[in-house]
């Protein structure tokens, strides 16, 4: 049994989501949101800190998956999300987990089948594949996303190294063609 905290940092708003993989179905086991106050950066960066370390504690996660940093055309705002990831990551490996990161693209196109998707279009795969009655608050089910996408990750790599593959080497998702919809695994040598 493996639990799986999801991250999806922002600086005033940091998302989580916590699912368990068991015999390689997912269960939920909760989601929500870190939201900070209205004080200074530094003391939002702590609560965020202390959030993910409180989460630590009650659930005990064995890994953790966080959205990877995309390019954002105003850099004040890139840095402070480079911050509140950097916090999330050092609570976790405070903690001693392994941290992974995803692409958003490769968490869309882990959960959709398609990079590009919608939120909604992923939210309502983030239902449907943990049996959710109801919606999560939007940054919640990216966390849940991301905790989908790493274990999903997991199983692939897994099959891969049970075929005696290298999975110490990356191994992506090539593009689609335009003339197959159909993705294709590869492995980078």
């Amino acid at each position: 049994m493996t639990i799986i905290l999801g991250i999806d940092p922002g600086s005033r708003v940091t998302g989580y989501g916590i699912i368990r993989e068991h015999d390689q179905r997912l269960s939920y086991l909760d989601s929500g949101c870190i939201r900070t106050t209205n004080a200074s950066f530094s003391e939002r960066l702590l609560q965020i800190f202390n959030g993910i370390c409180i989460l630590m504690e009650q659930y005990n996660p064995s890994e953790m998956a966080i959205e990877q940093l995309f390019t954002y055309k105003n850099a004040n705002t890139a840095l402070k999300l480079g911050h509140a990831r950097g916090v999330a990551m050092v609570a976790c490996a405070s903690h001693g987990i392994p941290i992974s990161e995803y692409a958003p693209r490769m968490i869309k196109q882990s959960l959709v089948g398609y990079g590009a998707a919608e939120k909604d279009q992923v939210k309502q795969m983030v239902m449907q594949l943990l049996s959710l009655s109801r919606e999560p608050q939007s940054d919640a089910a990216d966390a849940l996303a991301i905790a989908i996408c790493h274990s999903h990750q997991r199983r692939t790599l897994k099959l891969f190294s049970q075929f005696g593959c290298d999975t110490s080497q990356n191994v992506t998702l090539s593009k689609r063609s335009k003339k197959s919809k159909r993705a294709s695994w590869s492995t980078i040598l």
